[in-house]
């Protein structure tokens, strides 16, 4: 008799746990807020204009990384036209200077020297460790290493002895204290300004380059909601099942073991195992009233940081942009500061999607620009509508009178606008402070490992972002082969993979 599992939440992480266990012969049930699948991985469409409001770059878009094998088996890229950027950002600065990351590293090194001859030392160091990183790209991340015997996780420490040293020198360095080594007031000043996070570790950007260095961070032509459905296509055709517009309120335990879910309209599910996908703080401390937790997970939550919310801003431009694909976009420097949700700001960083024609009307173009807000700012304005509607339409028009100064001739030209905010992603996918990523990946959160299960319950895990630093669609695949895997391990069945 099939053993029967139910996920909270149909994002990422949730399908491709789904996928998984039905691939190993488990019944199993997902539960998801929202009215389509994806999560945080999702697209809208307005006036003819579909907004991505997630993917800016795959990790494991191509054959040859370890990933790909994952998201083949999920479902995820097949029939997905890749597309690979030219540069990773491009950072513009005063007087036409420009430093353009582009995914060529060799290309890359030159261009760092030709702006800044006099830190060519600095530069070659920050380079070499990219090239290396070229050469270690299928990094053993098919097994949970909790299954690793002594003997495995020995071999695995010495075929990826280089990889392991490089990731941990440059784990330790942030991005704005190794761009302090630059004499170059300009390099000093834009380098940080690759990841936006000035504490992201130096082994973020370096792992980045050398991904995008072998074309194996693309991004797949259709947005991606395109690529959430792509999941769940293959979790249905694999005999999941998956009820939308069933957000779950409480997991129900009895004698310490999960036995099932209550949702939002009282009706209540049993299985015989729980895996929560869903944010961590409300499975945690709502959904399970906080039992169990000790002080290694309370502090979790309460210390550790998490991405910046951000106000997600998207138009629909009525003309067509002659800028080359960028990964991240380009950050433009203002010629008069701007005051965006209390915050001035001296840059904007505007993401023009000329690569996927899929997402506006022939001869136009979607832009977004990601912008990083307070959420309790958002939660006071949205105690009223009216007002909380008038400051979305006020930091438009700041937005867009920007924009317009940098590409003359825009704000005549904008036939679409949409604001989010903190509170649109809360409302949506229920994460914690409306965050779009979970934890932030910091010099000092880059190693940590969270358990994938609490103390003290049976029966229960977790997949996804909030039980590993650093977050993204990686995260999601990853965790929730690992998690089934585990599952299997304790059934003594063995675990078995497929390809559609």
């Amino acid at each position: 008799m099939e053993k029967s599992i139910i996920i909270i939440g149909a994002g990422i992480a949730g399908l491709c746990t789904g996928c998984y266990a039905r691939m190993n012969g488990y019944k199993t049930q997902i539960f998801e807020m929202h009215t389509i699948p994806g999560g945080l991985c999702t697209s809208w469409k307005r006036k003819g204009y579909k907004i991505d409001g997630c993917i800016h770059w795959l990790t494991g878009s191509s054959p040859g990384n370890s990933f790909y094998r994952l998201w083949e088996e999920v479902g995820a890229v097949q029939g997905c036209n890749m597309v690979d950027p030219e540069s990773f950002i491009r950072i513009e600065g005063e007087q036409g200077k420009a430093f353009n990351v582009y995914s060529d590293i060799d290309r890359l090194e030159q261009h760092m020297k030709d702006l800044a001859p006099e830190d060519k030392d600095v530069i070659e160091e920050f380079i070499k460790p990219a090239i290396t990183g070229t050469h270690y790209l299928n990094v053993p991340i098919e097994k949970a290493p909790e299954l690793f015997s002594p003997i495995e996780g020995l071999k695995m420490m010495i075929s990826m002895f280089p990889y392991l040293r490089l990731m941990r020198k440059w784990g330790k360095i942030s991005i704005h204290d190794f761009a302090q080594r630059f004499k170059n007031p300009f390099l000093r000043e834009v380098f940080p300004l690759i990841l936006n996070f000035p504490d992201t570790p130096m082994s973020s950007i370096i792992f980045t380059l050398s991904l995008l260095h072998k074309k194996a961070a693309g991004y797949p032509l259709g947005g991606s909601l395109e690529f959430a459905r792509g999941i769940e296509r293959r979790y249905l055709d694999l005999g999941g099942e998956v009820y939308y517009k069933s957000p779950v309120v409480k997991i129900l335990v009895k004698n310490d073991k999960a036995v099932g879910v209550r949702l939002a309209d009282g009706s209540e599910y049993r299985s015989d195992i729980i895996i929560s996908a869903a944010d961590g703080r409300t499975t945690v401390f709502d959904m399970l009233e906080g039992k169990y937790v000790n002080e290694e997970i309370k502090g979790y939550y309460d210390t550790l940081p998490i991405y910046t919310p951000v106000i997600y801003l998207a138009l629909g431009v009525a003309r067509s942009f002659d800028e080359p694909h960028s990964a991240a976009g380009i950050n433009f420097l203002l010629d008069e500061p701007v005051t965006i949700a209390g915050r001035e700001w001296k840059r904007l960083q505007v993401h023009i999607f000329n690569f996927d024609p899929t997402l506006a009307p022939e001869g136009k173009t979607l832009l977004t620009l990601m912008i990083e807000s307070n959420y309790d700012y958002w939660k006071n304005f949205y105690e009223n509508p009216e007002t909380y509607k008038a400051e979305k339409e006020r930091i438009a028009d700041v937005v867009i009178a920007a924009l317009d100064r940098r590409y003359p001739g825009l704000a005549d030209q904008v036939e679409m606008c949409d604001v989010a905010t903190p509170i649109t992603f809360e409302r949506y996918t229920g994460n914690w402070q409306g965050t779009y990523e979970g934890w932030l990946n910091t010099t000092k959160t880059y190693n940590i490992r969270m358990s994938r299960s609490l103390p003290g319950l049976s029966n229960f895990y977790m997949a996804g972002q909030w039980i590993q630093p650093g977050g993204g669609l990686p995260t999601g695949v990853m965790t929730g082969r690992h998690v089934i895997q585990i599952i299997c391990k304790n059934d003594k069945k063995p675990f078995v993979t497929s390809t559609p």
